[in-house]
C-alpha cells in the first residue's frame, strides 16, 4: 500500500481492496470478493456471541452495553438508553509492537 500523505487519514474501502490486490496479486475484482467475505464472516461470528481471534494481530469481540439513562442535547430531556451489543477490537503484540516502532501513539 502506497504510503499517505496525511497522517491519520483514513483508508477507504476501495483502498483498502487495491491494496489486498497488490499484496496478492489478484485482480480487484477479485480481491474485492476476498474482502467482501471477510467482512461477512466477521459479521457472521460476530452475530452469534462468538469472538474471532487472529494470533499476535488481534481479538474482534462482541460486548453487552447496560441500559442506561441519556440525555437529548436540544431538549435536555432524559432518554431511556436500552441495553445493547458492541463489536470491539483488541489489538495483539505484534499489532501493538508495529505500531510502537512506526511512531503510533494512543
Amino acid at each position: 500500500m502506497a504510503p499517505r500523505q496525511q497522517k491519520g487519514a483514513e483508508v477507504n474501502k476501495a483502498e483498502f481492496v487495491n491494496a489486498v490486490a497488490e499484496a496478492t496479486g489478484e485482480n480487484k475484482a477479485k480481491a474485492a470478493e476476498l474482502v467482501d467475505a471477510v467482512f461477512e464472516v466477521l459479521t457472521d461470528v460476530l452475530k452469534r456471541g462468538d469472538d474471532v481471534r487472529l494470533p499476535q494481530f488481534g481479538v474482534f469481540a462482541v460486548s453487552e452495553t447496560p441500559a442506561r439513562i441519556g440525555r437529548n442535547p436540544q431538549t435536555k430531556e432524559e432518554v431511556h438508553i436500552p441495553a445493547g451489543k458492541r463489536a470491539k477490537f483488541r489489538p495483539g503484540k505484534a499489532l501493538k509492537e508495529a505500531l510502537i516502532a512506526n511512531g503510533a501513539h494512543r
